[in-house]
């Protein structure tokens, strides 16, 4: 009996040994599985953030000059101020915007002007989204025309200013061996303008298309825009583009040329007949709150002081054709 009960004891004993050890490899099994669950789960999500990423987008150019030009020109601010001028003022006349602010506060005592220079499409952008202005003098007439027609100006005050032609610049050093108009055409050579909604731009349109007509060829034509390299949105960026040698010639203004330090450039003139003559306006803008400043700046810039520092830096009288 007792035997029986010793192994009765012993295989209940083993049973549950059989147990507790079933239930242990079960929970190590299910333990085993979740682990491995999330094991597997992880660097699957990891991979595939690594093997999928977003693709980059690269932005196309811009579709139009306008939506380049919109882009360029971001709202300036400047605060009104009594007895200071804010003069949005065409890019052209950067050279010789510095003698003229030191003239006319030698002229106008207690008065100054301070000169925001940017191609006159983006001076005009600017004005029509609200920036503030005194002065806005323009390369272009029909930029003027538009501003007119939005009731912009103060009525009677915008004038014809000054006027300037075209010329085509060379780096110093020359490297293309350009010497003359015809030699733009020749392969390889790069070349700058100003885009079409530039005052120059449009300019440089007219010159090569007369230059073709007069003396070259359409062919000529055809060949010198297939050199053109770089449009820019203003006159004096196609003259930097010049002066660093990233080009090996530009259409510019010839005030930009006279205004630029000795030997900073060689030139070749274009023939008047087959030039342009670019008329500046001013105006003073009706939201001007220093009006009778910006009178006194407009009247000196139309005054014989204005007008020969205009003279000095390039620019023509308003009646010139020499």
């Amino acid at each position: 009996m007792v035997a029986q009960r010793k192994d009765s004891v012993m295989e209940r004993s083993s049973k549950m040994n059989n147990v507790i050890i079933t239930g242990i490899v079960s929970c190590l099994l299910i333990a085993t599985i979740f682990l491995a669950g999330c094991t597997s789960n992880s660097p699957q999500a990891a991979t595939a953030t690594v093997a999928t990423p977003q693709p980059v987008v690269t932005a196309a150019p811009a579709a139009s000059p306008a939506a380049a030009t919109a882009t360029a020109t971001p709202k300036p601010t400047f605060t009104p101020s009594a007895g200071t001028v804010v003069a949005f003022t065409a890019a052209s006349l950067s050279g010789v915007s510095p003698t003229l602010a030191a003239d006319f506060a030698k002229a106008y005592p207690g008065e100054n002007v301070v000169f925001n220079l940017d191609g006159t499409q983006a001076l005009k952008t600017q004005v029509e989204n609200g920036a503030y202005a005194d002065v806005f003098i323009s390369a272009s007439n029909s930029y003027t025309k538009e501003l007119t027609t939005g009731g912009y100006f103060v009525n009677g005050s915008v004038t014809p200013l000054t006027s300037n032609y075209l010329i085509v610049i060379l780096p110093a050093a020359n490297t293309a061996n350009i010497t003359s108009l015809a030699d733009l055409a020749n392969p390889g050579v790069k070349i700058a303008v100003e885009d079409r909604s530039v005052p120059a731009g449009t300019a440089t349109v007219a010159v090569l298309a007369s230059l073709a007509n007069s003396t070259y060829s359409q062919d000529w034509n055809n060949s010198v825009y297939n050199n053109v390299v770089t449009r820019e949105l203003s006159e004096p960026a196609v003259a930097t583009k010049v002066s660093l040698g990233e080009v090996d010639a530009g259409f510019v203004y010839e005030s930009t040329y006279t205004a630029a330090p000795r030997n900073t450039y060689l030139a070749i003139t274009i023939p008047k007949k087959d030039n342009y003559l670019q008329t500046y306006t001013i105006g003073v803008l009706n939201a001007s709150t220093s009006r009778s400043a910006a009178g006194d700046f407009e009247t000196f810039m139309l005054s014989p002081a204005g007008q020969q520092d205009l003279l000095n830096f390039g620019f023509r009288p308003l009646s010139s054709t020499s």
